[in-house]
């Protein structure tokens, strides 16, 4: 036993190292994977690590002082931008859109040099008018926004070239003749300067009434008038009339049934009204992001552009007429298929809203890029008097531009499908000039001189 025990004391000293180097050497390994896994991690972790680098643009005390005018101006006119700390963040650029949109130009949140001008001027303008700005804002249908409405018409009805006004046109949107929608505003020139601020101040209650109103250069205000503009009449209501009696007479007349010329012109101006305003709503149908009463508040500026020449057709000759609204349209600053596209979509307008000025004015355009058929409804007008004195001899040329293109192989724009219609036209037109029963069919025959045989 005694044996027995020392040796079981023996091998017990003997094993006592052997079990912590194991466990020391264990404890080693442990270290060393967590070592492993813990690189490993640090490792994963700095490969999904990813540099930003992010460029900061530091605007110059000039600039943001500029910008906060701008922020200024848009919070006046109700385009909330947001407290003018001269940063042009997300809420600047929404209410940059709104302005850019409500004012005809193409909604980007940028604005151009002009379009930053128009807004400061206009804005300073509004408050030099102090009690006045009030009172024009209140009685203004769109409010203080109507203001910005009102400057430009100002603007563009007080003489000044076409290159320093404010757009002409619609948001807008517009399309080409032919093709597909375009997004068009009247501009103006690159070189052209912009306006400066124009102050305007309340005036005084010694003001006298010459310096509240001043009185127009030629002096047309001095002429007694005894009837008053008077009330224009509605195209609209007109054709309504005209409609329920060709239902009456069971169709349209025609130029072999023809007794009436006048009557016979009316159906054809109401026929070629209806198309105009179902290829214009077709057309405003392609324009992206512009609603209906915007293109209809746009299109209201063309009227007053063009007034000058739409009151000269009851005075002057085409060929004269015309030669200003070219003037016109080179000063525009637009492309000739984007004017052609915006006129046939304010003619559209005009005739829906019962605005004689700018279906008239839309005509004129046309008429003057080479779309001669819309000769036909400007004859109308001067041979009825809607929108235009009533003048049927000047007519006759209109009429004869339009007819002769059709002759010439332009393709018709009112009732394609009826080309009986020009010779109903031309006959009914020249019956009502009192010029006979239509128009000579062949170049006049020079008159036979008496001829005398004299023999020696």
């Amino acid at each position: 036993m005694r044996q027995i025990a020392i040796a079981a004391m023996a091998a017990s000293m003997a094993a006592a190292p052997t079990s912590r180097a194991l466990a020391d050497a264990g404890d080693v390994a442990a270290g060393v994977l967590l070592g492993v896994i813990g690189s490993a991690a640090v490792n994963s972790a700095n490969k999904q690590k990813t540099t930003t680098t992010r460029k900061v643009y530091v605007a110059s005390s000039a600039q943001r002082a500029q910008n906060r005018e701008v922020q200024t101006s848009l919070n006046y006119f109700g385009f909330p931008a947001g407290t003018p700390d001269g940063v042009l963040g997300r809420n600047s650029r929404s209410a940059i859109s709104q302005y850019q949109a409500f004012m005809g130009y193409p909604p980007t949140g940028q604005l151009t040099e002009y379009e930053r001008v128009f807004l400061s001027s206009s804005y300073h303008r509004a408050i030099s008018g102090g009690p006045a700005t009030m009172q024009a804002a209140a009685s203004n249908p769109m409010g203080i926004k109507g203001l910005l409405k009102t400057y430009q018409q100002e603007s563009m009805g007080g003489g000044a070239t076409m290159a320093a006004t404010a757009p002409v046109s619609p948001y807008a949107n517009a399309v080409a003749p032919q093709g597909e929608p375009t997004v068009i505003v009247v501009a103006p020139k690159a070189e052209a300067p912009a306006p400066a601020p124009v102050a305007v101040v309340a005036p005084a209650e010694t003001a006298t009434q010459a310096e509240a109103a001043p009185l127009p250069s030629f002096g047309a205000a001095a002429l007694p008038n005894f009837m008053g503009p008077g009330e224009s009449l509605s195209l609209a209501s007109h054709c309504n009339k005209i409609s329920l009696l060709t239902n009456t007479n069971g169709g349209f007349v025609t130029e072999a049934t023809m007794t009436d010329a006048n009557f016979a012109l009316n159906e054809q101006f109401c026929l070629a009204r209806t198309y105009a305003i179902a290829l214009g709503e077709e057309l405003s149908s392609q324009v992206q992001g512009v609603t209906k009463d915007q293109i209809a508040t746009q299109c209201e500026a063309l009227g007053p552009a063009l007034k000058d020449q739409v009151a000269s057709m009851s005075l002057r000759p085409e060929a004269e007429v015309m030669q200003e609204v070219g003037q016109f349209v080179l000063q525009s600053g637009m492309s000739p298929a984007q004017l052609a596209g915006t006129a046939k979509i304010c003619l559209s307008v005009g005739y829906r809203t019962d605005n004689m000025d700018v279906a008239l004015a839309s005509g004129l355009l046309l008429m003057v890029l080479g779309e001669q058929v819309y000769g036909e409804l400007l004859g109308h007008h001067l041979s009825q008097g809607f929108g235009t004195s009533k003048r049927p001899d000047l007519a006759l040329a209109w009429y004869q531009s339009g007819l002769d293109a059709i002759a010439a192989g332009a393709k018709p724009v009112f009732a394609p499908g009826q080309p009986e219609r020009t010779g109903l036209i031309r006959k009914a037109a020249y019956q009502l000039n009192g010029g006979g029963q239509s128009a000579p069919a062949t170049a006049p025959q020079p008159v036979a001189l008496p001829t005398f045989s004299v023999e020696n």
